[in-house]
């Protein structure tokens, strides 16, 4: 098991994520994301816009998800 904090994976704020795989954890990241905007925390909806961003750009998406991934496998399993 691994943690990561939202701003690790590109959020705003320190709430922490434990899953076993990456993929886990971007759901649990996801379902904060959505938390968030439903309260529409500034901050998180800043960092949402910059997330969509990215997504019209899939190339630059990609390479945005793999450097997340890149530091949720140099971590140590707990």
């Amino acid at each position: 098991m691994k943690t990561m904090t939202c701003k690790q994976l590109g959020g705003a704020c320190d709430t922490t994520f434990q899953a076993n795989t990456f993929e886990e954890l971007v759901e649990m990241s996801k379902q904060h994301g959505m938390e968030m905007f439903q309260k529409q925390d500034a901050e998180h909806l800043s960092a949402i816009m910059e997330v969509q961003a990215l997504m019209m750009d899939p190339t630059a998406m990609q390479a945005w998800i793999a450097s997340k991934k890149q530091i949720f496998d140099a971590l140590p399993d707990q």
